[in-house]
């Protein structure tokens, strides 16, 4: 079996190699292809998870490369983990829309459309490359943000072997089996939504409920990410959100912090980079691995901890350290992964996926793109049915897939006439008029990668 990753020169790309080589052998893989447009990444981050990968399987085959076309070739999996424009793009994205008084997160707020505007033409071409090129049965896991509407996007546009995956679900899953499970424990969700807008509407540890004693737990507020929320707020609402969902609870909240910061995500995040990407640049990342590990830590360690810091005023309180052979939490390659180990043993398990709504979700339309917890087997993927949650959170979902319903079809068509509408209803889009401004920015700021707006 050959798994292949689009996007393989990335930041993150050791913690696939590990996760992807420790279940090689159990999933049949064989063949690992990690491939990125940008050779000096593919060449440090490409290499450094090769190397995890032949320290944990040596046996496994790892090619990297730039070119598409043999890396799509004969694929059973495809893994999409693409920033085009890379993170220059993410940070202006960003800074257009708090120059106009609106939040700039690259996902949940309106900066996530601009953002599209580059990841859905570039992941369409790469869709037209892997049907032609890898195995009738592919199937592919898409990682690239803004998943939601790039999902939507993908979905419309014909490609029904895509899934979008998001690692923010079983993360959080991980977290509470922390607090409350043993090795051995089982932990499953109940979870009903889009991407980052979502609701554990139930979280069972070997079969037992645990949502009120989550709630209820002064530790889950300290080493957990429902840290973002008020207790209060939980006890009335009786789920447990998704943390993205703090920027609609506490938006106003959100948008000072982030205004009063001395930079925002986009910002950190590229400054970490840029200064990561420096000091491994210095060294051969193969040699002195050793060494290149250290760096490596001591930058992303700095990425992890200010995760949601600057708009929450909240940072994480422990120690990142990368551990080639510990288990745990297995980011986002855990989705794919379960998928495909589901499908190999030919099983019939739970997972949570952005699939098609059907009639999981009865207030949104049929073809809707939402993340819900499915059932997986050979014969296909069935999502749950869930029932209403309450008044406010019916409106948000609506919203926030009216926008993202109007938003990919504007992307896939060029129009500006529906990017208008689309950002106008975005629930964030809360300055009067803003859109039709930060809407040409947008189209201003990405001619390079999608001309044609009309």
């Amino acid at each position: 079996m050959k798994l292949t990753v689009i996007g393989g020169g990335g930041v993150r790309s050791m913690f696939l190699a590990k996760s992807l080589a420790r279940k090689a052998t159990s999933l049949g893989i064989t063949e690992l292809c990690f491939m990125d447009n940008n050779p000096k990444k593919l060449s440090i981050y490409g290499e450094m998870a090769r190397k995890v990968a032949s320290i944990i399987e040596p046996d496994l085959k790892f090619s990297l490369t730039t070119d598409a076309v043999e890396a799509v070739t004969d694929a059973d999996y495809v893994i999409t983990t693409i920033r085009v424009g890379e993170d220059d793009m993410r940070v202006k994205d960003e800074r257009i829309a708090l120059d106009h008084g609106v939040i700039g997160q690259e996902t949940t707020g309106v900066a996530g459309f601009s953002f599209a505007m580059r990841s859905i033409p570039a992941l369409i071409e790469y869709c037209e490359l892997i049907k032609k090129y890898s195995k009738p049965s592919v199937k592919v896991f898409n990682f690239t943000n803004p998943a939601g509407i790039v999902s939507q996007a993908l979905r419309e546009a014909g490609y029904h072997f895509t899934f979008g995956i998001c690692d923010a679900p079983s993360g959080m899953l991980a977290q509470f089996k922390k607090i409350y499970g043993k090795e051995d424990s089982t932990i499953e969700g109940e979870i009903s939504g889009l991407n980052h807008c979502s609701f554990f509407t139930s979280i069972k540890l070997d079969g037992e409920e645990i949502i009120p004693k989550i709630i209820n737990d002064p530790r889950a507020y300290v080493d957990t990410d429902i840290r973002y929320f008020e207790k209060d707020l939980l006890l009335e609402k009786g789920y447990v959100p998704n943390e993205y969902l703090y920027y609609y609870f506490y938006a106003d909240n959100a948008l000072k912090n982030i205004q009063s910061s001395t930079e925002t995500r986009g910002e950190l995040i590229a400054r970490v980079n840029r200064n990561m990407t420096a000091e491994l640049s210095k060294i051969d990342v193969n040699k002195d691995f050793g060494k290149a590990l250290e760096i490596y830590e001591k930058w992303y360690g700095v990425r992890d901890g200010s995760y949601m810091a600057n708009e929450t005023g909240i940072k994480r309180n422990y120690e990142w350290k990368f551990d080639i052979y510990g288990g745990g939490d297995d980011g986002y390659a855990g989705v794919a992964i379960r998928y495909i180990e589901i499908v190999n043993e030919d099983k019939v398990e739970d997972m949570v996926l952005c699939v098609p709504n059907g009639d999981a979700i009865p207030y949104l339309d049929l073809s809707d793109v939402v993340e819900v917890t499915a059932t997986v087997s050979k014969r296909g993927v069935v999502p749950h049915r869930f029932g209403y949650l309450g008044a406010y959170e019916v409106d948000l979902l609506q919203r926030v897939k009216e926008y993202e319903r109007l938003g990919a079809r504007a992307i896939l068509n060029r129009d500006r006439a529906l990017a208008l509408k689309a950002l106008s209803i975005h629930p964030l889009m809360v300055v009067e008029g803003a859109e039709n401004n930060i809407l040409e920015a947008y189209i201003e700021h990405n001619k390079e990668y999608c001309e044609g707006w009309k």
